[in-house]
């Protein structure tokens, strides 16, 4: 790869990179998007397919930020809300078009895979949920009828289940979504970035945008080397937006999260571990992941307590973790390990944030994004053609700040002994 290859295992793998110019000069668009990651890229697409014309605008390269740095599962579904909860909180017909969002969010995925011929190594394998104690069960069984009942292809499964199609003892049973599964988020990512192109976007890299100004007809941005207007415009950084929109940074909790990738396993010790290749993520406060890539590398993920060498600290940290929860007397060596940013919001759900007159900002990650920011791109190519925002499944409103935002960004790693702790206390119950 032409670049950073060291941004992620996923970036080493990548089958290619294809250079894209930086914005030079002037350009009048439909639809400017700051961003190119999934959110960015799937917005440009639908809305380039829908006769929009688009210009995305990365401030580094594609698959630069946290799209280029996951781990790369398919999830659809919320990370701490259950269907129940989201009716609760938006309403009968507001939280049921949420949950309808959510629910068909890896389907698309999948199906913008097969009709654009992407080589991603996608497999809609399924995603396994395991309870690591006898309440999470309880819980993670409520969740399944819920999704269940909403017509999804879920199962409930006992421990002797989650044991046979995990490789992993310990858990007290768990749940299926079989429309899930995992990919190479940076070769999926590069594939959208063609398609959006074959349709008609143009995409610019080294484009960072240093100014959004509105003008009596929409919007002009400013670059080092040119400028865009736009009627439209969409802010999908995420939580790589930087100092262009502060107000947006204090609505989110930034958080940090690493991964790491094995060297490749042997065959016997893969064939009992995942051998229907699904993606694991159990019901741990301190969230314990994992999954294969195409080359029988083991991937898992993990926060950090906050403190000094964490870059080199946390990895083996991951490592160990996974010889212990998987029983892996002599797990390979680490092959990789990377990091990536995450927005997670104080409710946990997808949102857009209303920032002027035809200019949005999407969020639609909270440990869900490659599904959740895919399902946002098409949602947001209809606002692009001109629906109402406020019509559309996700959540729309102006910016909320954080109160304290300041001391309370770091929460999240703060409390994560404590997180530990609780699981510890869990699991002897």
């Amino acid at each position: 790869m032409a670049g950073s290859p060291s941004l992620s295992l996923w970036h080493a793998i990548s089958r290619y990179r294809r250079q894209r110019p930086a914005l030079e000069g002037a350009l009048d668009v439909d639809l400017a998007i700051v961003g190119g990651g999934f959110a960015g890229l799937s917005t440009a697409l639908h809305a380039a397919e829908r006769g929009r014309s688009v210009a995305v605008l990365e401030a580094e390269i594609i698959t630069w930020g946290a799209t280029g740095r996951n781990a790369g599962f398919i999830v659809p579904n919320f990370a701490k809300k259950d269907p129940i909860d989201i009716l609760v909180h938006l309403g009968p017909e507001r939280g049921k078009r949420l949950i309808d969002f959510a629910a068909g969010s890896a389907d698309l995925v999948f199906r913008l895979i097969r009709r654009h011929g992407i080589d991603c190594d996608a497999m809609q394998s399924g995603w396994i949920q395991p309870a690591h104690s006898l309440a999470a069960f309880e819980k993670v069984k409520s969740r399944a009828s819920q999704w269940a009942g909403r017509g999804r292809p879920v199962v409930t499964l006992d421990r002797k289940a989650i044991e046979d199609m995990t490789g992993v003892r310990g858990y007290a049973g768990g749940w299926m979504d079989r429309s899930g599964g995992v990919l190479n988020p940076v070769d999926y990512a590069r594939g959208l970035a063609d398609a959006a192109e074959k349709a008609g976007a143009r995409i610019f890299e080294h484009a960072r945008v240093t100014s959004i100004d509105r003008m009596s007809d929409g919007w002009a941005l400013k670059t080092a080397a040119g400028s865009v207007r736009a009627g439209k415009v969409l802010i999908a950084t995420n939580a790589y937006g930087g100092p262009l929109f502060q107000v947006l940074q204090r609505t989110y909790f930034p958080l940090k999260i690493f991964q790491v990738a094995t060297a490749p396993l042997p065959r016997e010790v893969r064939t009992r571990l995942l051998p229907g290749g699904q993606g694991v993520g159990d019901t741990r406060r301190n969230l314990f992941t994992f999954r294969f890539d195409a080359e029988n590398r083991l991937i898992s993920g993990g926060m950090h307590v906050l403190g000094s060498g964490a870059d080199t600290r946390v990895p083996q940290t991951i490592w160990r973790r996974l010889a212990r929860h998987l029983d892996l007397p002599e797990l390979p060596p680490l092959e990789h390990s990377w990091s990536g940013m995450a927005a997670v919001e104080p409710d946990f759900l997808p949102r857009l944030v209303d920032l002027g007159p035809g200019l949005i900002a999407g969020f639609a990650c909270n440990g869900r994004g490659i599904a959740m920011t895919t399902a946002m791109g098409k949602v947001l190519a209809d606002w692009a053609g001109g629906a109402d925002a406020r019509d559309l499944p996700l959540p729309f409103a102006p910016p909320s700040p954080i109160p304290l935002h300041g001391l309370l960004r770091h929460a999240p790693n703060m409390l994560l002994p404590w997180s530990m702790l609780r699981d510890r206390l869990d699991a002897a119950a």
